[in-house]
């Protein structure tokens, strides 16, 4: 019998969402669950099954689903297990066999991988890399997650965790420290996160340079706030992208030496800085990569809609 809709899953630090997908890329149905309040792997796993089955009831549709695709953080797709996940409680410090326990409950075939990695299928299915074998998708939200694809293939090397490109070291010494525990890693300086800490040097090391980024005393800066400032023409806001757009720059010119893509893709809030980040980053990278690599990999900002790209991406799981 043909099956022609998918479950795609997408766990966030706070809550769970999820969605029933058809071929085109449309969520029919969705359904949302608290990611945290649980003491266990097993009771997130009972809870978020539970919820699937009652969305696939509701919805008569037994029968038609061909099966879940689920995008976790430090996801293992070649053994479906979520591990050593900082931002989720129950999973901080121990091996969660997640795919299989998802299986047990609904009885549908289960497979997940980090959401980097759900990301860059859902572009390869549904976004800008449609009818591309070599892309990478880099995501810019609180911290830099990265999918990789090569000759179609994800690359997540031998023991599922490959491609964490926001952990490469970007400044050897005196690098800022990150959440991984490591000092200079890339998200630190390239992520909406890195965007606010950059703000807040600029202000310390420029006590005398005038921004309306000096007005936000009442709560912690945002990479918003550094945005919206530099759409009135904040001089220190727009040397903010640029230091910003510097950083980055620099990486994605190591990593097109590393797998010379056909694009990298940019995702996540800060993407939408616009020409703000783009240009400056467009510049820094002709101005530095390998001459062999002139001109030949695309810089584009994804077209998916924010709310729906992580269920989208992991949807694109099932369907293999």
């Amino acid at each position: 019998m043909n099956k022609p809709y998918v479950i795609g899953v997408d766990m966030g630090g706070t809550n769970t969402a999820f969605g029933v997908v058809d071929a085109r890329g449309t969520i029919l149905f969705r359904g949302q669950i608290s990611t945290t309040d649980y003491n266990n792997g097993e009771e997130y796993a009972n809870a978020l099954g539970i919820a699937i089955n009652e969305l696939i009831m509701q919805n008569s549709l037994q029968d038609k689903i061909k099966g879940i695709g689920m995008g976790v953080p430090n996801g293992n797709m070649n053994d479906g297990t979520i591990e050593k996940a900082a931002n989720i409680p129950w999973a901080k410090t121990v091996v969660v066999p997640l795919a299989q326990l998802i299986t047990n409950i609904t009885g549908l075939p289960c497979k997940l991988t980090n959401d980097a990695n759900a990301a860059a299928l859902g572009e390869m299915a549904y976004g800008e890399a449609k009818g591309m074998k070599d892309f990478i998708v880099i995501t810019l939200g609180t911290g830099l997650g990265s999918g990789i694809v090569a000759n179609g293939q994800l690359v997540v090397g031998h023991d599922g965790f490959a491609g964490e490109l926001g952990h490469s070291t970007l400044v050897r010494n005196n690098g800022r420290l990150c959440g991984c525990g490591r000092t200079g890693c890339l998200e630190t300086y390239a992520s909406a996160t890195g965007v606010a800490r950059t703000a807040r040097e600029f202000l310390e090391l420029n006590p005398d340079e005038e921004s309306l980024l000096r007005g936000i005393i009442y709560r912690p800066l945002t990479s918003k706030d550094v945005y919206l400032a530099a759409e009135k023409g904040d001089k220190m806001a727009l040397r903010i992208f640029d230091f910003t757009a510097r950083m980055l720059g620099q990486a994605l010119c190591d990593f097109i030496t590393f797998s010379s893509p056909q694009a990298i893709i940019l995702f996540g809030g800060l993407a939408h800085a616009g020409k703000y980040l783009l240009e400056p980053l467009k510049k820094e990278i002709d101005d530095h990569i390998l001459n062999v690599f002139e001109g030949k990999t695309k810089i584009l900002v994804s077209r998916l809609n924010d709310a729906e790209a992580a269920i989208l991406g992991a949807s694109a799981l099932a369907w293999e």
